[in-house]
């Protein structure tokens, strides 16, 4: 995948890692509108195309190898296409020219880091999207997304082509629910919600790794937390730039006007619409939680250290009146009385321990130890 977010390993063993928020964009310079060029990771691998064909009882599922097959369906029946890379221009292009997509749309699905949004196409919509995964080793991946919705066909364009449909494809095998018995809309509300539930089980395991560095930097603040806060808090930021941009996108398709998509579909996305929202506001939440836990660790530290200054500094002020009588009688003159005088010794050594005891006695009362 194109980003390791976070590594949710349990305490500090979970590396830093550095995401990066902006792509490089110089390959563009000068260059027209419309020119297909991919921003991203370089790959070498193959695109996977996969197309679904249903309309109720009927549902067709086959691996597309030749682009030829690729056409907006004649009848009405429904057409997915899901193709899983977006590195070879070509394919985006042939497929532009099937379905007639705006060369500035198919720009867009090139561009990985494009921010979430809806585009209106009048014959057809383009949304943007960023998927959120966690893998098995606890590490959160991103990858975009971009759908078009067309009167009777959907196309998914996803980067790196992972399995992140599955549910939907089942529901598609066998034929449970609403989604055969729907047109093209309710499949892509379909494929939206399916992305969009992946971001509550995302910021549970965040919310989880932070409530447990909270717990760290209250019992023992040391080095490594402030490590894991700071890539915390950056983390946040991306998820952050992930999904705040798709609360417009979503509550437009709940307001539009258009033939293909049904009243009764724009009650579900109102649906998705609120999920977001509640989803941006446990984002923040979390900042705001790991804000506090920066403010949780300087003022620890700052407490420990007032702590072990108040130590130093009891023992310097118990000291000083000892240093005092002890160079009384290291000072070398010669009539000094104490000095031949067969009691003198223990009796210095008792006024010493008379002065600290009546000091810590003083310090105790006064709550200063």
């Amino acid at each position: 995948m194109r980003h390791c977010v976070l590594d949710l390993v349990p305490e500090s063993a979970y590396k830093q890692v550095t995401v990066k928020l902006v792509q490089k964009r110089s390959r563009k310079t000068g260059l027209p509108p419309g020119t297909l060029i991919h921003i991203g990771e370089h790959k070498a691998e193959a695109v996977k195309i996969a197309l679904f064909n249903y309309a109720g009882a009927r549902c067709e599922e086959r691996v597309v190898t030749n682009l030829d097959e690729l056409q907006p369906p004649a009848d009405e029946t429904v057409a997915w296409v899901n193709v899983g890379g977006v590195h070879n221009v070509d394919v985006l292009e042939t497929i532009g020219k099937q379905f007639a997509l705006h060369p500035l749309l198919l720009e867009d699905i090139a561009n990985t880091d494009q921010r979430p949004k809806l585009d209106d196409y009048d014959t057809y919509f383009f949304l943007v999207m960023k998927m959120l995964s966690l893998t098995d080793r606890g590490e959160i991946l991103v990858e975009q997304v971009s759908f078009v919705l067309g009167r009777n066909f959907v196309l998914s364009f996803q980067e790196n082509g992972t399995d992140a449909f599955r549910s939907v494809r089942e529901r598609l095998r066998g034929g449970k629910g609403r989604l055969r018995q729907n047109g093209s809309d309710y499949l892509l509300y379909a494929l939206v919600d399916a992305i969009v539930d992946q971001y509550f089980a995302i910021l549970e395991a965040l919310g989880e790794r932070i409530e447990t560095l909270q717990e760290k930097v209250m019992a023992d603040p040391k080095r490594d937390t402030l490590k894991d806060i700071h890539t915390l808090k950056r983390q946040l930021l991306f998820v952050r730039r992930a999904v705040w941009p798709l609360r417009e996108a979503t509550n437009s398709f709940s307001r539009t006007e258009c033939p293909f998509l049904h009243e009764s579909t724009k009650v579900f996305f109102r649906d998705v619409y609120d999920h977001v929202v509640q989803i941006v506001d446990t984002i923040e939440t979390l900042r705001e939680m790991v804000s506090s836990s920066l403010d949780i660790y300087l003022s620890s530290v700052s407490y420990r250290l007032n702590a072990v200054m108040r130590v130093l500094t009891v023992i310097t002020t118990i000291f000083m009146p000892l240093s005092f009588i002890a160079s009384i009688y290291g000072m070398n003159f010669e009539h000094m009385p104490e000095l031949k005088w067969e009691w003198g010794y223990p009796l210095v050594l008792g006024l010493m321990g008379v002065v600290a005891a009546a000091m810590l006695i003083g310090f105790q009362r006064r709550k200063w130890l």
